[in-house]
């Protein structure tokens, strides 16, 4: 009976520890699934990349070539591109809500449809960008990098639904 007894014991025991693993583990790994982890690529040389719809936040991209990257529908919230080479790449859809964009080179880079809501982008170039449904609210440009957004703006950004024109306050 006292063999019987200690049994059940061991095994009540055993199922309570085994139901506080399982607890602990689950709950360890749901807390790190939402955060994004923020990367370092300064100084990089990174062409032909393809970071398409990966969450991006807060990473850093200075001094880094890029050219012909794929950012396509990736989450690009807070990211320093200071003086990076952006030339050819595919940022559609791309959320660069208040990100550093200042001396970047967006050189035929497709804008379609990207947010850059807050971003300061002082002194980039967008030559031969792509710009249609881009929304450029609250964006830090200089008058005259407006005046020639202004002149190819077109469209509306379907995640805001502000036309491009409108953010970009052309007459």
């Amino acid at each position: 009976m006292s063999q019987l007894n200690n049994r059940i014991w061991v095994n009540i025991l055993s199922l309570l520890l085994w139901i506080v693993i399982c607890i602990t583990t689950s709950v360890g790994f749901a807390s790190f699934a939402p955060e994004a982890l923020a990367l370092d690529y300064n100084k990089e040389t990174l062409t032909e990349a393809d970071f398409s719809g990966r969450d991006l936040t807060d990473s850093s991209f200075n001094q880094t070539n890029l050219r012909s990257s794929n950012f396509s529908h990736a989450n690009l919230r807070g990211v320093s591109l200071f003086s990076a080479h952006l030339e050819s790449a595919n940022l559609e859809g791309a959320d660069l809500t208040n990100a550093i964009l200042d001396s970047t080179y967006f050189i035929r880079a497709n804008l379609t449809n990207a947010v850059l809501e807050g971003a300061s982008a002082v002194n980039a170039r967008f030559a031969g960008a792509i710009i249609d449904g881009a929304d450029f609210t609250d964006v830090l440009l200089r008058k005259n990098d407006q005046d020639k957004l202004c002149k190819v703006a077109q469209g509306t950004n379907p995640t805001t639904g502000r036309d491009t024109r409108d953010t970009l306050f052309c007459p």
